[in-house]
């Protein structure tokens, strides 16, 4: 639900007149604000200003982290969260992240919490983030969660950078090689054709196919962009629909090469933000809702489904897991250890690291085997077209001597 501003005339308990602005869900949430602050409303009405909304890719996942690490340091030195959010606006170097701090600050003023607060902007603080949040606020200990939060979060980040910093240098050398190759097919092996066209000699079958893919590219490159425009909506398409997003999603975690990548990475989601939701004091049935909507793989989550039905019939968390045959067995071997000795939320926990490692080794082999495949097709692609050129213009030589 979308937040607005309203604008009101209102006389406190005195009599006394004011003005000002709220910023609420609805007209009723507005009344309900001023009577927290002790006003009666004379005139209520939606003000025209804007209200500025936040995204993900406005918000960076750093931007996020430096709040956390800010208002947790002055949550726990007993400074109001009003009086908390006031200084970080003051502080924060990310103009997006300036406003919506300023957003909150206002909100929270107004008499909500800080939680409900966080809810307005979904695509910045997930379920998990406004849930512990929340039950910080609930217990009154919100300096306690914090700092955990921070380290949730922190672990996060690492391992999307390490995935990011990995893929790096293989994605250079691929699209260097779709350049260089592409590079030659459009400037180098046409001038070839015109040698040829001179001579009137033979043209090999090699360098007749590369002309031919040289005249087609020409002909037909500009059309490229247009099909990976076409292929990403394709991905958008089958992401939009929910049975070809799951079919997709299944496939993915089956494939024989990269299939473990990405199911131990959703698993190291999903144990890190369960251990983290337990750990803090939320209910399991909860906890594992929390922790479903983390998940990013469609397959995995309609498993996590049949886990919590199974769980909220009296099941305990490792049968249940291991009744999904989706999931590793590693997993639930850790859960089911963790159930037994009453540490679930630091086996969990511990268990991310562990999937955290798996999913570093696969991907440091998957790169040490990309790497040198990509230099070996790049060579053998740019050598290959330039050795059957020149193979071509020797053997017409050959032919003309």
């Amino acid at each position: 639900m979308k937040t607005s501003p309203y604008k009101y005339e209102a006389v406190d308990a005195k009599g006394v007149s004011s003005t000002g602005q709220v910023v609420a869900d609805s007209e009723n949430e507005a009344l309900r604000i001023l009577k927290r602050k002790n006003l009666i409303p004379i005139k209520i009405t939606q003000s025209s200003q804007k209200v500025f909304t936040f995204s993900k890719k406005k918000v960076a996942a750093k931007d996020i982290i430096d709040f956390t690490n800010g208002l947790s340091t002055l949550v726990q030195s007993r400074v109001p969260i009003d009086r908390s959010l006031t200084l970080l606006e003051g502080i924060t170097e990310s103009i997006a992240m300036r406003g919506l701090v300023s957003n909150l600050r206002r909100e929270v003023k107004e008499g909500r919490a800080l939680a409900s607060a966080m809810e307005n902007y979904p695509l910045v603080f997930n379920k998990m983030y406004v849930n512990i949040i929340r039950a910080g606020e609930e217990g009154g200990i919100l300096e306690t969660l914090l700092p955990s939060l921070e380290k949730n979060l922190e672990a996060s980040a690492r391992t999307r950078d390490t995935v990011i910093s990995a893929l790096i240098y293989p994605a250079v050398l691929l699209v260097t090689g779709i350049l260089s190759v592409g590079l030659l097919l459009v400037f180098v092996v046409p001038q070839f054709a015109m040698m040829f066209q001179d001579s009137g000699a033979n043209i090999p079958n090699s360098a007749l196919f590369l002309l031919s893919a040289s005249g087609f590219i020409k002909t037909y490159g500009i059309f490229i962009p247009v099909f990976i425009f076409l292929f990403w909506v394709l991905l958008r398409r089958i992401n939009d629909d929910p049975l070809r997003k799951r079919r997709k999603d299944e496939i993915l975690i089956r494939l024989p090469i990269g299939g473990k990548f990405f199911l131990y990475k959703e698993c190291a989601v999903f144990s890190r933000t369960l251990g983290f939701l337990l750990d803090a004091g939320i209910p399991l049935i909860r906890s594992l809702r929390i922790s479903r909507e983390v998940v990013e793989n469609a397959f995995l989550r309609e498993l996590l489904v049949r886990v919590e039905e199974d769980v909220r019939a009296g099941m305990s968390l490792g049968l249940a897991l291991d009744k999904a045959k989706g999931f590793p067995i590693l997993l639930h071997q850790l859960v089911t250890v963790g159930e037994e000795s009453g540490q679930t939320s630091t086996i969990l926990i511990k268990s991310a690291s562990t999937f955290d490692t798996i999913v570093s080794n696969q991907l440091s082999r998957l790169v040490a085997a990309l790497q040198p495949a990509l230099i070996l097709i790049l060579a053998v692609a740019v050598g290959g077209i330039t050795i059957t050129m020149l193979s071509a213009v020797f053997s017409m030589n050959a032919v003309e001597f």
